[in-house]
């Protein structure tokens, strides 16, 4: 596919503008299929990957869409978290910067509604927000006046579904203009989100981008084992080992990623965490912060993290594996883009080895490596092929097999298919005897995570 440059566009002066105060030089796959469609009103159903550069397809099509000089909204942008909405609305900041006309106004959980009513008093043209505080300020307060929107984005549309949300952004859109052009960005698209589109759109071209080849991911997976220690406790062994640009260290859980947090504060590391334990105001507290890069590591929980691009990841480290493990390609996906390498390094455990094996399968390459007295050093790669060669009991049956047949007393071949047999039977109750045990073990283990966990 060819690929064009923004000088290429027919654009306005302020558009060029916001596109210089980015940098842009070059149009991202999907906003090489976006911008032009969008641009002649079309509407769109697009799923691409985090950080292929979708927020920026919508927002410079709504640079071309809106008039400042019309006293009045004239575009919608919905996302399923507060973190999320502030995220898009730091960076549409740039479109007040390059035409200073043009208001955009955060409309989300977790701030005072007063403040946003006084806010909403001034002429406004673009309003970022969560779908719940939208609707209550245009359905029930009626200070947020939206019966002049001609385009309603609807950013990260699987998580709005997911969470439950879609039922606000139906009640937005249906008491919207009739030829309202709507935009869904999300990274995939459920069937659950498929009747909703189809009761808006007229007509939808459908974009699909599965990665972009100028921004294609160059990760190092390393696997390091943390033997008597535990994950967080080898986090703190790792990180005198390189230097970050930013760290991006992901917990299983939200108590894991507080307690991450407290240990790197008491080893004087400066840290963002960013996990559903948080408050609404540390919440927004540590978004700003990560939209200015104010520190080099950041903890976060998967879900926290998710649909947020945090710029400038050299570094990923995860602890453990998730019961989820396309969490696992999201945690590794936060480095190694645009161009650039990245390294994640995963801290494994005993009752990671399945997670690891089945993330082998399909395709992950992992260096096998041990940071141990302030020197790596190379370990066997973990093969589970080469492990079942080495079972004992295949290496005894094997043994049987080989041997040769001729000049043997008669019924040895019965005989020796009978003693392979019991060698099965006994080598399978071992295997019942050992789950047993290691069930018992993991349902302790469990229940007592859920204790400490209920204390907290």
């Amino acid at each position: 596919m060819s690929v064009h440059r923004y000088s290429d566009y027919q654009l306005k002066d302020t558009t060029r503008t916001f596109l210089s105060i980015n940098q842009f030089v070059m149009p991202t796959q999907i906003q090489q299929k976006v911008i032009p469609l969008a641009l002649k009103g079309k509407d769109i159903i697009a799923h691409s990957p985090t950080g292929t550069g979708k927020t920026h397809a919508f927002l410079i099509a709504l640079m071309e869409h809106v008039d400042p000089t019309l006293p009045y909204v004239q575009a919608v942008i919905t996302a399923p978290t507060r973190e999320l909405a502030l995220q898009l609305y730091e960076r549409a900041k740039g479109m007040n910067e390059a035409d200073p006309r043009l208001q955009v106004r955060l409309i989300s959980g977790g701030m005072e509604k007063s403040r946003m009513k006084e806010g909403l008093k001034r002429a406004v043209h673009v309003v970022i927000g969560t779908p719940g505080r939208i609707r209550d300020l245009f359905l029930q307060d009626q200070t947020l006046l939206l019966q002049h929107v001609s385009m309603l984005v609807v950013d990260e549309a699987d998580m709005t579904l997911e969470y439950g949300f879609l039922e606000d952004v139906d009640a937005i859109a249906s008491r919207m203009r009739k030829d309202l052009q709507m935009l869904s960005f999300s990274a995939t698209i459920p069937n659950g989100l498929k009747p909703f589109l189809k009761k808006y759109m007229h007509d939808p071209v459908t974009i699909q981008v599965r990665e972009d080849y100028l921004f294609q991911p160059r990760i190092e997976h390393v696997l390091i084992p943390c033997r008597h220690l535990s994950y967080a406790q080898k986090v703190l062994e790792l990180l005198p080992s390189f230097q970050p640009y930013v760290c991006l260290i992901f917990a299983n859980t939200r108590s894991e990623a507080a307690t991450m947090a407290e240990m790197l504060r008491d080893a004087s590391y400066d840290v963002i965490e960013l996990h559903g334990a948080l408050s609404p105001r540390e919440r927004t507290r540590a978004m700003k912060a990560l939209m200015k890069l104010e520190h080099a590591y950041v903890v976060a929980t998967d879900i926290a993290a998710r649909g947020i691009d945090i710029e400038g990841v050299s570094h990923v480290i995860s602890m453990g594996f998730p019961k989820e493990l396309d969490f696992y390609i999201h945690r590794s996906g936060r480095t190694g883009r645009a161009g650039k390498d990245g390294i994640c390094f995963a801290l494994y455990a005993k009752a990671d080895e399945n997670s690891i094996q089945t993330l082998q399968k399909r395709g992950i390459h992992f260096q096998h490596r041990q940071f141990k007295n302030g020197v790596w050093s190379d370990l066997k790669a973990k093969n589970a092929k080469a492990k079942r060669q080495e079972d004992p009991l295949t290496k005894e049956i094997s043994k049987r097999m080989s041997r040769k047949s001729q000049k043997v007393k008669p019924g040895y071949k019965a005989k020796r298919k009978q003693e392979i047999e019991r060698l099965k039977r006994r080598a399978k109750r071992e295997l019942i005897q050992k789950d047993i045990q290691r069930q018992k073990k993991e349902r302790a283990k469990a229940a007592q995570m859920e204790k400490r966990g209920s204390n907290e």
